[in-house]
């Protein structure tokens, strides 16, 4: 679990103009205060003790007051990092009902905020994370905050959209286009933007369900809003579901310029998410047939040399040469890579699998899978040996050497150099 979420209370507490959290106010209790920072200065080494001087200020307090919510908020905190999730939610509970009146609005954006974004990036079980939100959703309907109800409403939508739970996702998204939301509200610009930002989640539900027919109506729909200040991630993502889509059509020209688009609004918004609309907006213009090099232009020119471009420049290269072989070389090299991404992927449960096994996986003969995780272990990225009599593979220990975002990454730039090696096959009366 992140640690920056354990970490951040400096920020979180003195960022903010429009509260102060009085904490060098004369006249704060001097035994509330001590409790406090000395609660923050040990939770890292000794969180449980750090928990029992956090209840002290609670149970020192006669009435709800700010010290106590932040305490709750640091409770909160400990006890979900430790996995201690029912007690991190017994105290969220309580700090939920402190924001009635004791702290600011902004003040309890901030917190709520804080503590769901951690919550639903955690891992944690799908059921801890909706008990989050449903405290959350109990809260807002007794405050009828319209403002924060709809913040987090969108947060919610965002992570059935990551955990692919659309019949979720399909109700909240309604509920955020009904009249209380974009009707009741008289800044038509705000309208605006919160309807791009509706459109943005529909149109990547519709893409990740491979429903084109929406994914083209949404899309239209998002371009057609002109009073609308979004976020430029925002823009990023309705822009490259765009390009995705004229890619599917074959219209490599449309597709190019919506990924040109979406890698500017990610690259606005310092979007890690600008490197792999890159990599689509290389594979659109070398289909264009166009000889100019994309990464000429002074939007692309300082990513060329990014490790993670590396493969697309030399594709690039290998284009404009005419280069049909070499580019399908490249391919063939990506593809290879990801196979053996793949069976560290695929090893890294067990302590003991048969080679046979994983041989049938890749579809290769017995002696080249032998070779294949030889060569693993003597790199180091595979930590084992061979069992020659047993023909298994004997682990040290559950391999981890990929995190699961470079297995997906690896995934995703196969799907990509997929599509490239199809198209260059088809066009290679172009190439030569």
């Amino acid at each position: 679990m992140s640690d920056e979420f354990m970490m951040d209370d400096a920020l979180e507490e003195d960022y903010d103009f429009e509260y102060e959290d009085d904490d060098d106010e004369p006249n704060a209790d001097a035994y509330i205060e001590n409790k406090y920072y000395n609660a923050k200065a040990i939770k890292a080494e000794n969180p449980a003790e750090a928990v029992q001087e956090l209840q002290d200020i609670l149970e020192a307090e006669t009435d709800m007051s700010e010290w106590g919510f932040k305490a709750l908020k640091q409770q909160t905190k400990i006890n979900f990092h430790r996995g201690l999730h029912e007690r991190a939610l017994k105290t969220y509970r309580m700090l939920l009902k402190y924001t009635k009146s004791t702290v600011t609005r902004n003040y309890t954006e901030k917190t709520v905020n804080s503590i769901l974004d951690y919550v639903s990036s955690s891992g944690a079980e799908l059921s801890v994370v909706e008990e989050f939100y449903n405290a959350t959703n109990e809260m807002l309907a007794a405050t009828q905050s319209d403002r924060l109800n709809m913040k987090i409403k969108l947060k919610l939508a965002k992570l059935w959209l990551s955990r692919k739970e659309w019949s979720r996702l399909t109700h909240v998204l309604r509920e955020l286009r009904s009249g209380k939301y974009l009707n009741e509200n008289e800044d038509g610009q705000s309208k605006g933007t919160l309807m791009l930002e509706l459109l943005a989640l529909e149109v990547q539900m519709y893409q990740e369900t491979n429903n084109l027919k929406m994914v083209k109506m949404t899309f239209q729909a998002a371009m057609g809003i002109r009073n609308a200040i979004p976020h430029p991630r925002t823009m990023g993502m309705i822009r490259e579901s765009g390009g995705k889509m004229y890619m599917a059509e074959g219209n490599w020209e449309a597709a190019q310029v919506e990924f040109f688009q979406a890698f500017r609004s990610y690259d606005e918004a310092g979007s890690e998410l600008r490197i792999k609309v890159l990599k689509y907006l290389v594979l659109a213009h070398m289909l264009t047939g166009n000889d100019v090099n994309p990464f000429d232009s002074q939007e692309t020119k300082p990513y060329r040399e990014d490790p993670n471009i590396i493969a697309m420049t030399s594709l690039v290269n290998a284009y404009q040469q005419r280069d049909v072989l070499g580019a399908e070389q490249i391919v063939r090299d990506v593809l290879n890579e990801l196979r053996v991404q793949y069976l560290i992927d695929a090893v890294r449960p067990y302590k003991s699998v048969r080679i046979m096994t994983l041989a049938n996986l890749l579809h290769v003969s017995y002696e080249q899978m032998q070779s294949l995780v030889l060569m693993l272990i003597l790199d180091g990225r595979m930590q084992g040996r061979i069992d020659d009599v047993n023909q298994t593979l004997q682990l040290d220990s559950p391999h981890d050497s990929l995190s699961k975002r470079h297995a997906r990454a690896m995934h995703e730039w196969s799907n990509q150099l997929s599509e490239l090696a199809l198209a260059i096959r088809s066009k290679q009366g172009v190439w030569r």
